[in-house]
């Protein structure tokens, strides 16, 4: 699709998350400090299911896919973020914003699929494990990931569509410290009324109806697993637990930010931070935390190689 219409804005200043020099600086070595610890977890999270046959429940195949989107969605923000705060200037071109905003609804969507296919996975294998491994077959587990790649796309799309349709004429200041359509659609020269009204539809609505059912799935499945006297109880209930953990986080934020997006609040800067650049990165190794198949071989890796 070539970016081409009425707009005269070629590029957008970015306003940051903090204006205190001071502050900035602090900010800067605890997002590095953090990024550089828990991003290489994630890739050794990655590491560890491929290298351990024992780990090859579809279970672990979508945690290892959870870890690789949330690895590739901190690239988005986080480090052009970083570079700024040691920038006078915060300036994104207008080619560069459009980029920056499909891969983060592209990888954004994609994972808010992703954590629905694995509420159904759990649903399958706590409530219907007499048929777990014929319904979530290998085939079955690349169909449901190809879909989910797919609907991020899909999603993403649209979200680009609405904003390659507006004249930019100026303003060109965008108060945040990266591009999401909500700031964006603001700095049109036309009205915007339907314009945000679609994607509240897209996105603040499908976010609120998919975090809905997830909590009544996972609502589902622990009465369920309460029911039962089976001897994996504790691990199903620790599981369910991280993956509702999950949810709060991924979906909490998406929706203070898309279901609203008539008004400016004040705590939105700090809710996409978290939403953007925190969250992303804890969200495997809160999993990972919680279970004990993935440390116990994480130890075994990291013991191996390190004695090799």
């Amino acid at each position: 699709m070539e970016i081409r219409n009425s707009t005269v804005v070629t590029e957008f200043v970015l306003l940051g998350l903090i204006q205190s020099r001071d502050i900035q600086l602090l900010v800067f070595v605890l997002i590095l400090i953090f990024y550089l610890i828990i991003l290489p977890g994630n890739f050794l999270i990655i590491l560890t299911i491929r290298s351990d046959p024992g780990l090859s429940d579809p279970l672990y195949f979508f945690l290892g896919n959870l870890a690789f989107l949330d690895a590739s969605y901190s690239f988005i923000v986080a480090p052009r973020m970083l570079a700024d705060f040691l920038s006078e200037k915060k300036v994104i071109s207008y080619r560069g914003c459009i980029t920056q905003l499909f891969f983060l609804h592209f990888l954004g969507g994609g994972e808010g699929l992703l954590l629905v296919v694995m509420a159904f996975d759990r649903y399958i294998a706590i409530c219907r494990p007499l048929h777990y491994s014929t319904v979530m077959s290998p085939r079955t587990c690349y169909a449901l990931l190809l879909t989910l790649w797919f609907g991020g796309f899909v999603h993403s799309i649209i979200q680009v569509a609405l904003i390659l349709r507006l004249p930019f004429c100026g303003p060109n200041q965008l108060d945040n410290f990266f591009c999401d359509v909500p700031q964006v659609i603001k700095l049109a020269c036309t009205n915007t009324f339907v314009v945000e009204l679609l994607m509240v539809f897209n996105s603040g609505l499908l976010t609120l109806l998919c975090f809905l059912g997830l909590l009544v799935s996972y609502a589902v499945i622990l009465w369920h697993v309460y029911r039962s006297s089976s001897e994996g109880k504790n691990k199903a209930l620790s599981t369910c637990t991280t993956h509702i953990i999950i949810i709060f986080l991924m979906f909490g934020p998406a929706i203070f930010i898309y279901t609203c997006p008539f008004r400016a609040l004040s705590a939105d800067k700090v809710v996409s931070f978290f939403h953007t650049v925190i969250f992303p990165l804890m969200n495997p190794v809160i999993y990972t935390l919680r279970n004990q198949e993935v440390k116990s071989s994480m130890r075994k890796l990291l013991s191996r190689h390190a004695f090799c």
